[in-house]
């Protein structure tokens, strides 16, 4: 049966960031994801976590400047040292919070005649970071991300993300595969299960309604069947919740009831 985990940047809106987990944990929920941890304490993440017994299991890097519309600095060219730093103090929360997997956003495209210079930046910012967290027992995270959410992002399709993690070939490099994503720029979701997931280079799944991105139980998507082969498929670890709900959080939580505790 898959396990789902609430991403609290996205759910429970209708709290402080800080009080989102008690809410979460009283859903039933077991487990967390969210963008980002940096203007909370780890130490106070950590209490909350810890009070409501919930696992955290994924967060990202720092983007660069996310709200003067940074997607992260991994390809960006003279932004290396920025990168390798946040790197480091995302591992700080990693560690803090026992948190074994950060996505690494990818950057937005310059220009197309930068794309090139752009994907080596990319490939040599990815190998090292692998690296770096291997010895802090942390997955490193890609995500195909569509252009109507992230104009210009610059992955966006599952096969040229598994071509990057099979390029680099770090064990701890894997693909966070958003369905919700791969639906709007590529389709045919549950093929794309099929391809990817038995190789074990997907390390996380993401759910969400689409077009809309509200609560999977509505939209194109029949998620009933595709939570169906995920598990006929042998993958036993989280799927996040990254979707806005339509109105209040719990409102919406029709759809996951039957899964949760």
């Amino acid at each position: 049966m898959p396990k789902f985990a609430a991403n609290l940047s996205m759910m429970y809106q209708e709290h402080a960031f800080l009080d989102r987990f008690a809410a979460a944990a009283r859903d039933g929920f077991e487990a967390v994801e969210y963008l980002f941890p940096y203007e909370s304490a780890a130490k106070d993440i950590g209490a909350r976590l810890r009070d409501h017994g919930l696992e955290q299991v994924l967060f990202n890097a720092p983007p660069g400047d996310f709200a003067g519309s940074e997607r992260g600095t991994a390809s960006v060219a003279g932004r290396a040292e920025e990168f390798r730093r946040g790197i480091d103090h995302a591992l700080e929360y990693a560690a803090a919070l026992g948190c074994p997997r950060v996505h690494v956003m990818a950057g937005l495209v310059v220009s197309e005649a930068s794309r090139d210079a752009q994907r080596a930046r990319y490939r040599e910012s990815l190998a090292w970071a692998a690296e770096r967290a291997a010895s802090a027992g942390v997955d490193v995270l890609i995500e195909p991300i569509n252009t109507r959410d992230i104009p210009g992002y610059l992955l966006n399709r599952q096969d040229d993300a598994h071509a990057i993690v099979a390029a680099i070939g770090a064990p701890n490099l894997k693909v966070q595969m958003d369905l919700y994503h791969c639906q709007i720029v590529e389709g045919d979701v549950a093929m794309k299960l099929r391809e990817h997931l038995p190789g074990g280079r997907v390390g996380h799944l993401q759910i969400a309604g689409v077009p809309e991105r509200h609560e999977p139980d509505a939209g194109e998507l029949n998620y009933e069947y595709l939570f169906d082969v995920v598990d006929a498929l042998g993958y036993t670890g989280w799927i996040g919740c990254e979707y806005r709900p339509a109105a209040a959080t719990e409102a919406g939580l029709g759809w996951i009831k039957p899964y949760l505790k």
